[in-house]
């Protein structure tokens, strides 16, 4: 076993991928988020669903599921993970115009689903940014961060 925090590197300071087989299987779940502002009028063309390119939010949607099913072929040491369940939630907010995405990823398995759950919520603002940014290039991502996971030997945590 090596000694660094990081369990991504060997003791010789090697990367590798994380030896998962004397796990226990447990359920696993991991909810994160983040938020895309734009303009006004952006947002406006998002929540009336009148955008030339059509249902923003629903596309978004679908890349955040593909994205979570495909983190290990994006991430280089995570874990291929049957996953179970791929939530994807979109909350609107006109005070600021911003788009909030939450994505939840589960599994039952020997290592966590943060990535998974990571992955689609950046990839689903992503799709947001490509879908608008002929009428909005100034958007911008942010706060994309994992909001809570469970299962395994850490058990559970809530971001603060």
């Amino acid at each position: 076993m090596d000694s660094s925090p990081l369990t991504h590197f060997d003791a010789a300071g090697q990367a590798h991928m994380v030896d998962v087989g004397a796990k226990t299987e447990t359920a696993r779940l991991a909810r994160a988020g983040g938020r895309i502002r734009m303009r006004p009028a952006t947002f406006e063309l998002i929540r009336s669903g009148s955008s030339q390119k059509g249902d923003v939010l629903g596309v978004a949607r679908i890349a955040a599921i593909q994205a979570a099913k495909r983190t290990a072929d994006l991430i280089p040491l995570c874990h291929p993970i049957p996953l179970t369940r791929v939530a994807v939630e979109f909350e609107l907010d006109e005070t600021d115009s911003s788009v909030a995405c939450t994505a939840t990823a589960e599994t039952f398995g020997r290592t966590g689903v943060e990535m998974e759950a990571l992955t689609a919520a950046a990839a689903a603002l992503l799709t947001v940014y490509d879908m608008c940014k002929a009428v909005d290039r100034g958007m911008v991502i942010e706060s994309v961060r994992l909001l809570e996971k469970s299962g395994g030997k850490s058990g559970h945590w809530i971001a603060a």
